[in-house]
């Protein structure tokens, strides 16, 4: 019996080659554009926002393809899932990534249901990624494994899907570059074949982030901070203990005082910097760009360090809360005391890093090889063993270390 595929068409080339490729293998195939973007919305931003030319593009795909397509509304549950979501991470200080939610919240989860319901059997995306099915102890297992494309890779963004989500899921661009999906793209003259790629938030495209995120948080004015290199916040010595309390000091916040710097300058509300961000300070005239190392958005405060080298970009370990762990293969959960050796990263397209987890009973730290630049709270860790992306979890803030590792969290 034909199996029904949905394919989340987006307009992009990308999906509109997942769909060729399924109705090539024989598959039954539907497209559907999920419409999550309120056009009134626009003024969150100074580019226009694409949907109705991505709808309209996707439905001509269709058309050529000869597939059933319809348009599914979804607004309400972006803004709940994705939108109000990113609000809140921003107004806590924390930097949040709306691409993974949304394929955890969206893509795989209520889009997943609306094709369920009607009548699919799985659904189609065009991330360049890898699903293999084995079996081990006589259970069916689904892993998810890096696209061929290294330069193309979204494994990053599928890191929080879960088995069930896995095994209703089909990705038919792993084994592809981009290069080869073009060319499939134009020679089945494929109506958006030379389409350049989207670019920016999901389901959105580009954001002007402080013109996005002042329609909810206040703009104030407060003060930009530099932190000189030298300064005693870095000469900090400990004797620790035991492992699990040099790795709670190692990746534990930084807490700076205006006292540890000088005033350089103003912005117009904290809540819209991040960590390791170059762009936007707009300061000149020093020897060395001037990074963001930390913000206190209770107090307005945006701290800074002159050049890429600077101590207050680097650590070494980072904490991942407990209830904020997710394994894609639970059988390879690590529990209290256990360490795993695997390879990480804190954010897309990093080159994966050599690291070890530890599992202690509050969550699991990961500690690396090397230092690492800009370990950023709100965004997602993922751990990888060899090609195989097993976990990821949220990056947690920890204020401060304490003896006897009396610990102050922000989840």
């Amino acid at each position: 019996m034909m199996q029904k595929v949905v394919v989340g068409l987006s307009g992009g080339v990308d999906s509109s080659v997942a769909a060729l490729i399924l109705k090539k293998k024989g598959y039954e195939v539907i497209g559907l554009f999920m419409h999550n973007w309120e056009e009134e919305e626009e003024s969150y931003n100074h580019y226009k926002c694409t949907w109705k030319e991505d709808s309209i593009d996707a439905m001509l795909v269709a058309k050529q393809l000869n597939i059933p397509f319809q348009v599914i509304e979804m607004k309400n549950e972006y803004k709940k899932h994705i939108i109000n979501y990113m609000f809140n991470e921003y107004r806590l200080g924390k930097t949040p990534n709306p691409d993974i939610l949304c394929n955890r919240k969206i893509k795989f989860s209520i889009f997943l249901k609306k094709a369920l319901d009607l009548g699919a059997d799985l659904i189609a995306t065009g991330h360049y990624v890898n699903k293999k099915k084995i079996v081990k102890n006589r259970k069916t297992i689904y892993r998810l494994l890096i696209g061929k494309d290294l330069n193309k890779d979204q494994s990053y963004f599928l890191c929080q899907l879960t088995q069930y989500q896995l095994e209703k899921s089909l990705f038919p661009l792993g084994l592809l570059t981009k290069n080869q999906v073009r060319k499939i793209a134009k020679i089945h003259k494929l109506w958006n074949a030379h389409k350049k790629e989207s670019q920016g938030l999901c389901f959105v495209g580009k954001i002007n982030l402080f013109n996005f995120l002042k329609k909810k948080i206040t703009p104030k004015k407060g003060e930009i901070v530099c932190i000189n290199s030298n300064a005693s916040v870095y000469q900090e010595k400990k004797i620790f203990s035991s492992k699990e309390e040099e790795l709670f000091f190692l990746s534990r916040k930084k807490k700076y005082k205006k006292s540890d710097g000088k005033i350089i300058g103003y912005h117009q509300g904290a809540f819209s910097f991040t960590k390791g961000q170059r762009k936007g300070i707009a300061l000149g005239g020093y020897k060395e760009a001037l990074f963001v190392i930390d913000t206190d958005v209770k107090e307005n405060i945006v701290y800074t360090g002159m050049g890429k080298k600077h101590p207050g970009l680097y650590r070494k370990s980072l904490f991942i809360h407990e209830k904020n762990i997710h394994w894609v293969r639970k059988d390879l959960t690590l529990f209290e005391g256990e360490k795993m050796n695997v390879l990480c990263r804190i954010r897309y397209r990093q080159p994966l890093q050599k690291s070890k987890l530890y599992k202690i009973k509050k969550g699991m730290f990961i500690e690396f090889e090397s230092m690492q630049c800009a370990i950023t709270e709100g965004q997602f860790a993922v751990w990888y063993l060899g090609k195989e992306l097993i976990g990821s979890g949220i990056i947690s803030m920890i204020l401060y270390f304490v003896i006897f590792l009396k610990i102050e969290f922000i989840l």
